[in-house]
């Protein structure tokens, strides 16, 4: 058994398909197909079912899939510790966040007192990430509400207040804060509901008895803003993002129901973490 046929089979496995597993592999798929015949034949068990031109992952390949991928991934755990041990590590960094804007500042920090580290940042969501740390495609993530999964560890370190903003023509404007209950009724702008930030404002209103009345969903909460400004309705801002929207708007702290959120940085338990990322953790989690 070869590290070549383990690799190629992790691919098949995860497309299953063997024509886009080919090309990705930049290898011929009759070479392809003939590899993993051959690992089948060394373990006595077909790792796929065939159906025509179709394959799929069977129990038998679902099993040993888990093994291969922790193989290697030890493997490539093990040349990145060697790469920090010989001081060939250049300080590169797979990170994900929900959300770049809370923390672009301190991500422009930290390159600029460690400029021979890179960083490769990517947007995405919550499943996406943990599925990502997990596969060892990410070495860190931002994330909220904190994951709590086996094999995955993290560190809270900042926990904001989530407000209420208004137009500043707005009955509420002459407050400075109010309980939630009190918003019954009103029209509110809402980040979409496939968003985390979404999810968690409408339960804070399910805690003060309501169901937010919509009049309105954008993708960010740049956009919340001009919305407010015109006075199309209230809606909810995490108070690290009020002055980066930029808009001339009211906002009032709740106090009824707590209505906070907790960042996370995230990271997989049992695989190496180089230097580069324990840098980067630390910096983060100490900045705030």
């Amino acid at each position: 058994m070869e590290l070549l046929q383990l690799q190629y089979f992790r691919k098949v496995a995860e497309l299953e398909h063997m024509t886009r597993a080919a090309e990705e592999l930049r290898i011929a798929q009759p070479a392809l197909s003939k590899t993993i015949s051959r690992l089948e034949e060394d373990l006595g068990v077909p790792l796929f079912d065939r159906k025509g031109r179709q394959i799929r992952l069977n129990a038998f390949g679902r099993a040993y899939l888990r093994r291969v991928e922790t193989a290697l991934n030890a493997l490539e755990d093990g040349k990145r510790e060697l790469e920090d041990l010989a001081g060939a590590e250049k300080g590169r960094v797979n990170l994900a966040t929900t959300t770049h804007k809370c923390f672009s500042d301190r991500i422009g920090d930290f390159l600029g007192i460690h400029p021979e580290i890179r960083l490769q940042i990517s947007q995405a969501g919550e499943q996406e990430k943990r599925d990502k740390l997990l596969s060892g495609e990410l070495d860190l993530c931002i994330t909220f509400p904190p994951i709590e999964q086996p094999g995955i560890k993290g560190i809270s370190f900042l926990t904001e207040e989530i407000l209420l903003a208004v137009p500043s023509s707005h009955r509420f404007a002459g407050r400075s804060s109010i309980r939630l209950s009190e918003a019954a009724g009103e029209a509110f702008i809402c980040i979409q509901s496939s968003n985390p930030f979404r999810k968690m404002t409408d339960q804070f209103c399910r805690q003060a008895g309501f169901e937010p009345d919509i009049v309105c969903e954008v993708d960010e909460h740049s956009a919340v803003g001009h919305f407010i400004r015109a006075g199309v309705g209230i809606a909810f801002i995490p108070e690290t993002l009020v002055d980066r929207i930029g808009f001339s708007f009211h906002v009032l702290r709740i106090e009824e129901p707590v209505c906070r959120r907790t960042y996370q940085i995230a990271w997989q338990k049992e695989r190496y973490l180089s230097q580069a990322a324990r840098e980067f953790r630390d910096f983060l989690v100490q900045s705030f």
